[in-house]
């Protein structure tokens, strides 16, 4: 076995940060396993592309023969699964992809990382960790006083997706428990940052913001969510990765509750400030309220005090310093912005939003 990791879905947005931070931090090899669908974009690791530490496979986790063939290839310490379909609208126009992906990938990359595992030497077995990448979603909604979602949390999925993801959960899960693969799974809240596909709330307001276009709020704009910046996610999954217990399923939350509404009037605020020649000003004007989301869960908050006491993570933004980096990267890198918005995901928001 060698000192090497495979990714899994590391050319979308916390994938592409992950094996960037690996690359940077660690310095040992990574796989990049990515089907490239329409949020996959290799121009998230320009940087490394040229890395001899970094390789890029093409390819769809459901393929057990091209998973097989990667593992017997590469011989990696570790499998980080990142492939997911994960937009909720996405999953509740469409939930076929989400139940494909998700649920019936995962158990390919679970059967075929078994029997990996189980063929390696002792020593190499012991070393081995499979870490599944899941979401805050799975646990459901909470009441404005309900204390934060907790590890020992009662599964009650409201989307398609989430539905998908904690289906993903109980096989990772059972292969721990049936099998003995040594599985770690990370549940983590909503995530932003440099690299994400503008359909998500943070990128899109700022997108459509500096166009004078509109800004699009669910219901009244009260949905409640806890935000984590990407990067402070990558190390956190990092350490899991490195120390966690196997078996073991760890929370990782920002201890940052925002109002939709909060979230992007903070957004217009910044904006204001530095963008003083967009079309419409100030921005916060362009807010229009639409029609609710099917089944939107009303609030997620993360308690990540098992992580925090266990392998002494925390954060390092705050909200306020993550939305202004995130801003600021946004305005830095108009031609990753040009391409990846043109096409397909114009007729996608003009669809959903209409």
């Amino acid at each position: 076995m060698q000192n090497t990791i495979l990714i899994t879905g590391g050319s979308g947005f916390i994938g592409s940060n992950f094996i960037l931070q690996w690359i940077a931090s660690e310095r040992t090899p990574v796989v990049n396993l990515d089907k490239l669908t329409y949020a996959g974009n290799p121009r998230n690791l320009q940087r490394v592309s040229s890395d001899t530490r970094y390789c890029f496979m093409q390819g769809d986790i459901c393929d057990r023969d091209l998973v097989h063939s990667i593992l017997e290839r590469h011989k990696p310490r570790a499998v980080v699964h990142f492939a997911a379909e994960s937009h909720v609208d996405r999953s509740i126009r469409g939930p076929d992809d989400f139940i494909r992906t998700n649920v019936n990938g995962t158990f390919c990359l679970l059967e075929e990382a078994r029997a990996y595992w189980m063929a390696l030497a002792r020593q190499d077995r012991e070393l081995f960790r499979f870490l599944h990448v899941s979401t805050d979603e799975v646990y459901g909604s909470l009441d404005p006083h309900d204390p934060p979602f907790c590890e020992t949390t009662r599964y009650a999925p409201n989307s398609p997706y989430s539905a998908s993801k904690a289906a993903a959960d109980h096989l990772v899960r059972a292969y721990f428990h049936t099998y003995d693969v040594p599985t770690l799974t990370t549940n983590c809240s909503n995530n932003y940052g440099p690299y994400q596909f503008p359909e998500k709330l943070i990128p899109l307001i700022i997108l459509n913001a500096r166009k004078g276009k509109s800004l699009p709020l669910y219901g009244d704009g009260q949905n409640v969510r806890d935000w984590l910046y990407v990067e402070d996610h990558c190390e956190a999954v990092r350490m899991v990765l490195a120390r966690g217990r196997i078996g073991e399923t760890y929370n990782i939350g920002g201890w940052n509750e925002k109002r939709n509404v909060e979230v992007v009037d903070t957004i217009c605020s910044i904006l204001d400030d530095l963008c003083g020649n967009d079309p419409v000003l100030p921005h916060r004007t362009l807010i229009s309220f639409v029609k609710d989301r099917p089944g939107h869960d009303r609030r997620y908050a993360m308690d990540a005090c098992k992580i925090e006491h266990e392998l002494s993570w925390k954060p390092r933004e705050t909200f306020e310093s993550g939305i202004r980096k995130t801003i600021n990267w946004y305005l830095q890198n108009e031609a990753w912005v040009n391409e990846v918005t043109a096409g397909n995901y114009r007729q996608w928001i003009a669809t959903h939003y209409s």
